[in-house]
């Protein structure tokens, strides 16, 4: 799906071609990509490919009988509910005596559902006895028809959560490609977020990674600029995506303005569905010039033609009859379930993603589709068409409801035959094999953590694990670090960088510096608003606990001794305290192993555990060293080039109006330094080791 959001767009006179000039000897520039432009987020842009989403904690569920007490009392409560219940649509919320939401239901009318509820004598399934037992108040929402009933109440459940309600976690926006509309020469790149900016969007694509390979491939088809404006505007000569033929040149004039609004065109007509048509006219323009023997431009028009087969090529299943659909299939093992979702958008296959909702093993998957579905598009644009694996109830009711949030008609359905069926069967297979691999990794990860018990004489295998570093230069730009890990492996959302803000901090003093992140960590774990029994472990909306049960630090026995003394401070007993120290010249194998009162540990190299172990620390070294470089980038882009010894606003000057950007200067090496006007080799070479040395 595109959206148009196109403002008029700044169209200065066209530049004067210079096709004919000689190409420059000098290595050209890479045009850098603009972190503060909001198009790509510089905080995962690193990571979200291979962020996985994990399993949800399944509640546990009981036979056991539900005490005659609490459930009079929560029967008690829905019956004075139902005496103040409007006959009319709404929203209800179910609340226990805490005020936690529990549940969050819609009706067409609230009083007959509710009075399902209030029925002593009805056979209810044991998670709805649970529910009942649990609740002390009722809350209503009154609306004009159930359609708006059902977005209210998609709404709600993605807010509060509640705990007996289908939940759609790990809910990212999706990435889109913007072919921007505020300039005389368009630019093509990875959007995410709200569109704002004039252009026009293109997608959803299901992850950053599809949106990459297929930007990098429209460049070679339709060579269309990626480079941002300010770096578009300071060019004085092609940079090196002209040169391997990723870019048509309009900075500089290599193609005039009639001829890049065309291949413009040509990529936005490939986008919106009309590959056929831009492929046969590019097929034509090759014959065209092979004809008149200018074979260059015929072998030009050949890589592009190769370019955009390669993009179709590489999508999978393209349907031919379905042009634009969201595939939703659901598969249920061992309790859990996966949604499998796959984007068809112009007719081709703009990729899939797997998510696990959290629900009780009681919901059908036509109950688990069925919620998935009003919260997934509580905050995403509907296609025209959504196809199902099950059939759900009020098809008709999410059908409406989306098509007055789209402003045109949405057909919700679940084929029994032809292609649309193929297309769900083979979400489902997806579906099925993405479940399999994560219960798989989910034992793996188990047998990992019950290893940690037999190897460092844990209680228990920990449900939390925490690893702490810290990276800075000579002490400047100083920031700790946390991760988090679990039975499902690294919890992304969890983690946590800290910037160290003591005054009296000795430069380059680790140990002090460690003090100051694991104090402010626990102590806000243990003040007053975490809540009355804080010191307890305590699970947050995810089922993954705030407290650690297993503590890892990047050092040895002396930054134990560090984090020791903070948490006898605080008395944490319960808390498991491990230092991993790197082995003799930082070989991986032979770290370690330091805990308080035991002795000194060293696995063999090849012990799992210790495999396990390595891979934590890594993470919190690569997450702390990228914390670090962006503080260190966001100063130097305050401070300037002064900050450099020996560099003053002349040299500065110079490098600027050599290289264009303080990237292109960071990215240089000491031999390009050296060719601009005024600097020496030894400034050089200082320039160069301002920007590569290796944070600590």
């Amino acid at each position: 799906m595109d959206n148009d959001s196109t403002d008029s767009p700044k169209a200065p006179g066209p530049r004067t071609a210079r096709r004919g000039s000689v190409p420059t000897t000098e290595q050209p520039a890479l045009p850098p990509q603009d972190p503060a432009s909001g198009d790509i987020d510089p905080a995962t842009a690193g990571a979200e490919d291979d962020d996985e989403t994990r399993l949800p904690e399944i509640p546990e569920e009981t036979s056991e009988a539900v005490q005659e007490g609490p459930l009079a009392v929560g029967h008690a409560a829905i019956e004075h509910a139902v005496r103040l219940a409007p006959t009319s649509p709404g929203v209800y919320r179910m609340l226990n005596a805490a005020s936690d939401v529990l549940y969050v239901g819609k009706a067409k009318n609230v009083r007959k559902r509710l009075a399902s509820y209030a029925r002593v004598a009805a056979v209810q399934p044991a998670r709805i006895l649970r529910m009942i037992a649990a609740t002390a108040t009722v809350e209503i929402i009154s609306t004009s028809t159930e359609t708006e009933a059902l977005l209210l109440e998609a709404n709600l459940i993605k807010q509060l959560r509640p705990r007996f309600n289908v939940q759609l976690r790990d809910d990212k926006s999706f990435p889109y490609i913007l072919i921007t509309g505020d300039h005389w020469a368009p630019q093509i790149l990875k959007h995410r977020g709200a569109q704002s900016r004039p252009g026009q969007y293109f997608g959803p694509f299901a992850s950053a990674g599809a949106v990459n390979r297929t930007i990098t491939a429209l460049q070679r088809a339709f060579l269309v600029r990626s480079c941002t404006d300010a770096f578009f505007e300071s060019r004085t000569r092609p940079c090196l995506l002209y040169q391997i033929r990723r870019c048509s040149g309009p900075c500089t004039g290599e193609i005039d303005f009639p001829g890049y609004t065309e291949l413009v065109r040509e990529a936005k007509d490939f986008l919106s569905g009309r590959s056929r048509l831009v492929k046969q006219e590019l097929a034509g323009e090759m014959e065209k010039a092979s004809a008149e023997l200018a074979f260059e431009t015929a072998a030009l028009y050949r890589d592009r033609l190769a370019a955009l087969s390669a993009i179709q090529s590489q999508q999978g299943i393209n349907p031919r009859t379905v042009e634009e659909a969201d595939v939703f299939a659901i598969h249920q093992e061992g309790g859990y379930s996966c949604v499998e979702v796959f984007f068809f958008r112009t007719g081709q296959n703009w990729g899939n993603r797997a998510y696990f909702p959290r629900a009780e093993k009681s919901f059908t998957p036509e109950e688990v589709l069925a919620s998935f579905l009003a919260q997934f598009y509580d905050d995403k644009p509907p296609p025209k068409l959504i196809l199902l694996s099950h059939g759900i109830e009020e098809c008709e009711l999410l059908a409406d409801a989306l098509s007055i949030k789209a402003g045109f008609k949405v057909e919700v359905s679940t084929p029994r035959r032809g292609e649309k069926k193929e297309l769900v069967a083979h979400a489902l297979t997806n579906a099925r094999e993405a479940l399999g691999r994560k219960l798989a990794d989910t034992a793996t990860q188990g047998r990992l953590l019950q290893g940690m018990v037999v190897t460092l004489g844990l209680p228990h295998p920990p449900q939390r694990i925490e690893v702490y570093d810290n990276s800075h230069i000579q002490g400047t730009n100083a920031v700790g670090a946390m991760i988090a890990a679990g039975p499902d492996g690294f919890i992304k959302n969890q983690y946590r960088k800290f910037n160290i803000k003591s005054e009296g901090l000795t430069p380059g003093d680790d140990y002090a510096m460690m003090r100051e992140v694991l104090q402010r960590r626990f102590k806000r774990l243990l003040s007053p608003a975490a809540g009355s029994d804080a010191a307890q472990p305590k699970a947050d909306d995810d089922s993954f606990p705030q407290w650690p049960d297993l503590v890892i630090i990047d050092g040895g026995r002396g930054q134990l001794n560090a984090v020791k003394e903070i948490f006898d401070g605080f008395g944490l007993t319960q808390v498991s305290l491990l230092a991993v120290a790197k082995g003799p010249d930082r070989d991986a194998g032979r770290e370690t192993l330091f805990m308080p009162g035991k002795e000194p540990l060293k696995l063999e190299p090849r012990d799992p555990v210790l495999y396990f172990i390595q891979r934590l620390r890594d993470e919190a070294h690569r997450f702390v060293i990228g914390s670090h470089r962006k503080l260190r980038k966001k100063d130097i882009r305050e401070a300037g080039l002064q900050e450099i010894p020996g560099i003053g606003p002349s040299r500065k000057r110079a490098l600027l109006h050599h290289f264009g950007t303080l990237k292109e200067i960071e990215r240089a090496s000491i031999a390009d330094l050296g060719k601009v006007p005024g600097v020496s080799a030894e400034s050089a070479r200082r320039i160069f080791e301002f920007f590569h040395t290796r944070p600590g």
